[in-house]
């Protein structure tokens, strides 16, 4: 026993012995001793009691709370189906298929407890904050996912879509390289309909042909949707999508070795279920993607309309090298739009004009000297 404890023990046995003389006042003992009436009393019964003036133990004989074994056999199940996932997607997941769970708190602790989540992990995790747009199909983020060698000696280039404000997965398509997207974009157009606009990097194959524009971009306005580049070197202009390929690799490609394109598709297609209709997410407050996107309204068109231009302003035509002639001056607009009409439209008070193919400003020029002020595409007016 320690010190201090055997001093307590003593003064205690002190008090009683003193306490049972019967001429004492058990307030003036309790004053005397520095101790409440209420802790005197406490003592005096214990030693009629049991006769033991020492510190009992307050640890409850039975833990009422405590996690039931079967419920923690579910989390752990979970933890080694999904081994990327932390407690409170594992405990959204559970709960939305109808167990009973404890709290997030209470399933990091088992998971914790049976060394399944390292401290280095647990450092690791930052909150930040998110910024969204508001509807389904207002925007969409799409992008390569970095490439990886395959088991057959190949390289996989995943390419994927995701919806900006359900984080609802579109497309995860393995590609051997990154030269065709279009065609996958008309498929996924097909089934799911046209987002307003789309957010792109400014890779090759979505932007910056010859400084100009590329097919790819041409094809998303002649559908009425507008093309949006990030920043170049700032990725978190498309975190969303950034964080996406993040989840992809840590529970899918880290956990095996793909042999060939055929399996990727498998392997996608099964996470990419797995993303939209199981795993919660939770920035949307622990629901699935799933829960949140509906398809757009708008439909794809097969066959792309002629555009009837403002007969207020002059129509001019992009020659077959990509250049616009005007005045006297020749600008350099894109190859992309080789014989193509496109509108002049004056910027007011400024000498400045806008050049116009169909609902979008793809160009900015200066009129006084034919100067080329900016290329980039920017909507004119809302038809959505």
């Amino acid at each position: 026993m320690p010190w201090i404890e055997r001093q307590v023990k003593m003064l205690r046995e002190e008090f009683i012995k003193r306490s049972m003389e019967d001429d004492r006042n058990i307030s003036a003992l309790c004053e005397e001793f520095g101790i409440s009436r209420k802790t005197g009393y406490k003592w005096i019964k214990r030693h009629q009691e049991d006769g033991c003036l020492e510190d009992r133990n307050k640890r409850p004989l039975r833990v009422s709370s405590k996690t039931k074994d079967w419920v923690e056999k579910l989390i752990l199940e979970a933890r080694h189906e999904r081994p990327r996932w932390g407690a409170q997607k594992i405990q959204a997941y559970l709960c939305h298929k109808g167990y009973p769970m404890p709290s997030v708190r209470t399933v990091n602790n088992i998971l914790k407890r049976n060394g399944l989540i390292t401290q280095e992990a647990s450092l690791a995790r930052k909150p930040f904050k998110r910024f969204e747009r508001d509807h389904n199909n207002e925007l969409w983020q799409s992008d390569f996912k970095g490439d990886f060698k395959m088991a057959n000696g190949k390289r996989c280039y995943p390419l994927t879509i995701l919806d900006d404000h359900s984080r609802y997965a579109l497309l995860i398509e393995p590609k051997p390289d990154q030269k065709d997207v279009q065609s996958s974009f008309v498929r996924i157009f097909r089934e799911f309909g046209l987002p307003e606009s789309i957010l792109t990097d400014n890779g090759a194959t979505f932007a910056g042909f010859k400084s100009g524009y590329t097919q790819f971009e041409r094809m998303l306005m002649d559908q009425d949707i507008l093309p949006i580049h990030g920043r170049i070197y700032h990725p978190q202009t498309q975190g969303k999508i950034e964080r996406f390929h993040r989840s992809l690799k840590n529970e899918v490609l880290y956990l095996r070795n793909i042999q060939n394109l055929d399996e990727a598709a498998k392997v996608f297609k099964n996470w990419q279920w797995i993303y939209n209709f199981e795993r919660p997410h939770s920035a949307l407050k622990n629901k699935c993607p799933a829960d949140i996107y509906c398809t757009s309204p708008r439909q794809f068109r097969e066959t792309v309309p002629a555009y009837d231009y403002n007969t207020e302003y002059r129509v001019y035509r992009i020659n077959n090298w990509g250049f616009l002639r005007f005045a006297r001056y020749q600008i350099y607009i894109s190859e992309t739009f080789r014989d193509t009409h496109v509108q002049l439209i004056p910027v007011e008070s400024e000498d400045i004009a806008l050049v116009c193919y169909r609902n979008f400003s793809i160009a900015k020029i200066d009129v006084k000297c034919g100067e080329l002020l900016s290329r980039k595409a920017y909507r004119l007016s809302s038809s959505v």
